[in-house]
């Protein structure tokens, strides 16, 4: 017997749940839980109505992806990071870029900060200003330069890039793009390299990660949006 809409429902809230923690985990702190839950149940009511039973077809792959599909387009309506937060992050990345390719080894903050001709202190506040920066954001797809750098570091030989871009799960899940970032982290200066490794291996939270490292909350904020700025020109570098 058939089951009901509502009996479906029931029954696939919880694949909608653990999509949801997958997403995001890989997501800024900014991006509620709730929010990636609420549109997934309705892509999976979505997918209640429009599924029709076929023999080769399971109604769990086919909610799956009507799930994931309209979580992102939950995540592609939000304004996680402000275009000016953007372009700051885009300038820090362009400026660690130029001086680590010149000296040839990580960029010390000083250096950084003569390279965009500015304070070491306004340099401190535009780490402030970029935080949230991800390692690898949707927006990312629609700039030709950022596409030709996901295509080096993601798509498989004989792939294209556009695979991953009609879902950009594949790509912040995609093996490539996981050994490219792993090499870049090995590159860290070992201060950075250690923040990293608090928050992910150890799962520490800021103010966790501040006590063992000796310095401020607000600190970690800054070297965590350094950390990120250098895995993403090495990134570009690739």
């Amino acid at each position: 017997m058939a089951l009901t809409e509502d009996e479906l429902i029931a029954q696939h809230a919880p694949l909608v749940r653990r999509l949801a923690l997958q997403l995001a985990g890989r997501l800024p702190a900014n991006v509620e839980l709730d929010d990636l839950m609420q549109a997934g149940m309705m892509g999976l009511l979505d997918a209640v109505r429009r599924y029709q039973e076929q023999a080769d077809a399971k109604f769990e792959t086919y909610a799956t992806t009507r799930i994931r599909g309209a979580m992102l387009d939950e995540l592609r309506s939000q304004d996680w990071l402000s275009r000016s937060a953007r372009s700051k992050a885009r300038d820090i990345e362009a400026a660690v870029l130029r001086v680590e390719q010149r000296e040839l080894r990580p960029a010390t903050e000083q250096e950084i900060a003569d390279e965009l001709g500015i304070s070491l202190a306004d340099y401190y506040s535009m780490l402030d200003d970029a935080n949230g920066v991800q390692l690898v954001h949707y927006e990312d797809l629609s700039h030709e330069e950022d596409r030709d750098t996901l295509a080096r570091v993601v798509a498989p030989e004989g792939e294209e890039l556009s695979q991953h871009q009609e879902n950009p799960l594949n790509l912040l899940m995609s093996h490539n793009l996981h050994q490219a970032v792993m090499k870049a982290i090995d590159a860290l200066p070992e201060r950075e390299k250690l923040l990293l490794s608090l928050q992910f291996e150890h799962d520490l939270n800021q103010k966790e990660i501040a006590a063992v490292m000796g310095v401020s909350e607000g600190r970690i904020s800054q070297l965590r949006s350094q950390a990120v700025s250098r895995i993403r020109a090495r990134l570009k570098a690739a």
